[in-house]
């Protein structure tokens, strides 16, 4: 009389190696010209999620809360109040 011992072992890669493993792009958010730089009118100086760091004289805001320079000259950032930022 023959006897086998019949194992099944797994054919496929562990859950975990192929569930996880992805992440969305970086967005560069920050500082796009630095403290005394001159710029341009119109040059993006901050990037930003809400209002980290609010504008300034001459610094618009555009709808994703990006600063930009209105007109040609040095940026300058400056504390205001508390723990806020101006540029």
């Amino acid at each position: 009389m023959l006897k086998f011992d019949i194992q099944h072992f797994a054919h496929k890669k562990g859950g975990g190696s192929t569930s996880n493993g992805r992440d969305s792009e970086s967005k560069r958010l920050g500082a796009k010209r630095a403290d005394g730089q001159f710029v341009t009118g119109g040059s993006i100086l901050y990037r930003q999620r809400g209002t980290k760091i609010y504008p300034g004289t001459n610094v618009g805001r555009g709808g994703d809360d990006t600063l930009f320079a209105k007109v040609d000259g040095v940026v300058r950032f400056e504390r205001m109040g508390r723990d806020k930022k101006k540029s």
